[in-house]
């Protein structure tokens, strides 16, 4: 009943029952091609047979005990991601959110242990980290900041990709500890950054002595065409944060560290009732068996290149398309006005959408999508957008 939902929402006119694959269905068993995957979270789909057996196997063993105890699942989870990330030491949480909350108190830990009373991290534009009150002062967007005032001192702004205001910061702000960047920006629009700014942060964060952090949440899981988006950039961070695809819809957060940041947090520093518990950790470690088992991390980097190749020829020269960008399984085409409307006028053809930023049509199909179901989500986006902007593809 909806009456009684507090209304932080609004949404489509539409229940899901049951989903198979990359599709959902409708409380009147229509089908929908889901090309946003729960807002890229389930990257292996809906009702996929590895998490759906490890979920009822682990619920008909062991839910919860609590990090007052060893959870060796949690412990198997820590190792492969440290493995395939190259870090050394994982927290785990129930969401993103939670993820970056432990970076940023990692980062004021940090901060003061080197002396720093008052530590500052560096934030940028249009990113996205979360709705807790500190993620959402690091989140560089004031729309949803408005009201929530006094929001959380301890940071500094930057134009995303914009090196020369992070060294003007440098310069000017002593009190600087960490770094806290999207290698993509997802609810940003699916920006991308130039090819060295990541590499040169990276370099820039180690002379100054500041933690390069990456909020991976949206990027991470093999979205991008690499288990990690900085993987492209050939630099590894000093934190890292993922949820979203971790659990492929089961709720898990996870903050990462490396080196001198893996050992910061000490017990009583942080914590967490049901991060990591026994469920959610084999569901994630069913994702990670799968997307390594299944080479799925390949597939998105060449069905990304077969969307992009083919939004490229339907839409590219169409008036009021402003760019088509993206990098593996995310993808954003931008309009050159606010299209919201799009996601239910999608709605109505069976398709799935996301749009972010006011104009830019966001797609994050599952990592399982094949070539057929990749030419469909090419075919019903370019019609729908065609037909939005009032010309033929």
């Amino acid at each position: 009943m909806a009456e009684h939902l507090m209304k932080t929402y609004q949404p489509l006119p539409v229940s899901f029952t049951h989903g198979e694959g990359i599709y959902l269905f409708d409380s009147n068993g229509e089908r929908y091609l889901d090309a946003v995957s729960g807002i890229a979270v389930c990257g292996l789909g809906h009702a996929h047979p590895a998490v759906s057996k490890a979920i009822c196997d682990q619920s008909r063993r062991l839910l919860h005990t609590s990090n007052l105890y060893q959870i060796d699942l949690q412990e198997q989870l820590a190792g492969r991601l440290c493995k395939v990330a190259g870090m050394d030491r994982a927290f785990f949480s129930n969401s993103g959110a939670e993820a970056n909350e432990a970076a940023l108190k990692l980062a004021r830990l940090y901060g003061h242990h080197r002396g720093i009373a008052t530590p500052q991290v560096i934030v940028t534009e249009g990113s996205f980290h979360g709705r807790t009150l500190a993620t959402l002062t690091a989140t560089g967007n004031r729309k949803i900041q408005a009201g929530f005032e006094p929001l959380v001192p301890g940071f500094l702004r930057a134009p995303y990709d914009d090196l020369k205001a992070i060294r003007t910061i440098a310069t000017n702000s002593p009190g600087v500890v960490a770094v806290l960047v999207e290698p993509i920006t997802g609810e940003g629009g699916i920006r991308i950054p130039d090819a060295g700014y990541l590499s040169e942060l990276r370099a820039l964060c180690d002379e100054h002595n500041w933690l390069l952090m990456l909020d991976e949440i949206q990027t991470g899981m093999g979205r991008t065409g690499r288990w990690f988006a900085h993987q492209h950039a050939g630099i590894v961070p000093d934190v890292m944060t993922l949820a979203k695809g971790l659990g492929n819809g089961v709720p898990i957060g996870a903050c990462l560290g490396r080196g001198k940041a893996a050992e910061v947090f000490q017990p009583g520093n942080h914590g967490s009732t049901f991060g990591g518990n026994p469920l959610s950790a084999s569901a994630a470690l069913a994702v990670l068996n799968t997307i390594d088992g299944e080479h799925l991390v390949e597939h998105a980097d060449r069905l990304g290149h077969r969307l992009r190749e083919g939004f490229s020829q339907r839409l590219g020269a169409l008036p009021g398309v402003v760019a088509i960008r993206g990098c593996g399984l995310m993808l954003g085409i931008e309009l050159d006005r606010p299209c919201a409307e799009l996601m239910q006028t999608a709605l109505q053809r069976k398709l799935l959408i996301n749009v972010t930023a006011g104009t830019v049509v966001r797609l994050l199909p599952p990592l399982i999508t094949s070539e057929a179901q990749a030419d469909d989500i090419i075919g019903g986006v370019s019609d729908l957008i065609a037909n939005f902007l009032g010309t033929d593809t």
